[in-house]
């Protein structure tokens, strides 16, 4: 749980491991650089079929 120590704000302090709200899962780097990466080429081929 939450470690409060006395500060003078008195608000709680965690440490950051305890703070982090959700996973880190590998695979989700996997899914950002594919959703970047086709995007990416969306835009471009976009660009293409306007201004190519």
């Amino acid at each position: 749980m939450a470690r409060e120590h006395d500060t003078h704000d008195s608000h709680p302090t965690l440490a950051a491991q305890e703070a982090r709200q959700g996973k880190t899962l590998g695979v989700m780097r996997y899914v950002l650089g594919i959703s970047l990466g086709l995007a990416v080429v969306a835009g471009v081929l976009v660009y293409l079929a306007y201004f190519g």
